[in-house]
């Protein structure tokens, strides 16, 4: 049972699901969202006030502006992408403080929050989480 609890600890430690983020942000939580997917894709949609950083450009010169006492969360496309928890690997790594936003956008916009972007929504259904 203590290695039950530990692996739901270390969840909860590591990972964030959108309404705990929407709420986090809502309260000016020092958090800073990080989309972890290639521009392209960032231009095109992207949870509201989030930098890019493509996984594969983290590196000491492209992160050294950012501050290393904020939590970042790390996010992609979704659960068929894996550029968020390749995004938290590296900015952990780097020696950030990170979490995984689980389901990434599509599971953000399924919430019903909004979007920036070419195909951003302003207003969403606000779906509330039974969580």
């Amino acid at each position: 049972m203590e290695a039950q609890i530990k692996h739901y600890e270390n969840k909860l430690a590591f990972e964030m699901d959108p309404s705990d983020l929407f709420e986090a942000l809502n309260d000016g939580e020092n958090i800073i969202v990080i989309d972890a997917r290639k521009a392209f894709g960032y231009e095109e949609e992207h949870i509201p006030n989030a930098l890019n950083i493509p996984h594969r450009e983290m590196n000491l010169e492209t992160t050294q502006h950012l501050d290393k006492d904020v939590l970042y969360v790390t996010y992609c496309a979704g659960i068929g992408c894996n550029a968020s928890t390749k995004g938290a690997l590296n900015m952990t790594r780097l020696g950030f403080k990170v979490k995984e936003l689980i389901g990434g956008l599509e599971w953000w916009k399924i919430d019903g929050y909004a979007t920036e972007g070419e195909k951003g929504v302003k207003e969403g259904l606000k779906v509330e989480c039974a969580c």
